[in-house]
């Protein structure tokens, strides 16, 4: 994982609507960038809706927040609209960003050894420095461990 006081690496990547995102858009803002391995399973659901479920308590202390996965951005949009989701997912297709900021690796399943993304999240404060970095995320729990 990156590390915390750190300055968080720039990214650019394409959202579910097709429009080009980047670190310098939330410049001056919190970001909360969480990296997650694929849109409608069972546990990143769960992440993304106890993330909608306190997204009002997100902008209430300020903070943005943008979801990475290599999923495409046509599948973001159907996992958007399906659990309503109010923040933006970016399609990381090539891995840039997940290798970037160190959310792509090695994953033991059941003993088997496999490279995949790895379930992280970083807080980001408004001078694009890292104040908080989780990689045992709980996806039922996940805004209790951010806030």
């Amino acid at each position: 994982m990156l590390q915390i006081g750190t300055k968080a690496p720039h990214f650019e990547g394409t959202i579910e609507t097709g429009e080009r995102v980047s670190l310098a858009d939330y410049a001056g803002k919190k970001l909360v960038l969480y990296f997650y391995p694929k849109d409608s399973t069972p546990g990143c659901t769960a992440e993304a809706c106890d993330l909608r479920d306190n997204y009002e308590r997100f902008l209430a202390l300020g903070y943005n927040v943008l979801g990475v996965s290599k999923d495409s951005a046509a599948s973001h949009q159907k996992f958007i609209e399906k659990y309503q989701l109010p923040f933006h997912l970016i399609a990381d297709t090539d891995m840039t960003i997940l290798k970037a900021y160190e959310a792509w690796g090695e994953k033991k399943n059941y003993g088997k050894v496999t490279m995949g993304t790895l379930r992280t999240t970083y807080v980001i404060d408004e001078k694009g420095v890292i104040v908080d970095a989780i990689g045992k995320v709980n996806t039922k729990a996940h805004t209790a461990q951010i806030l």
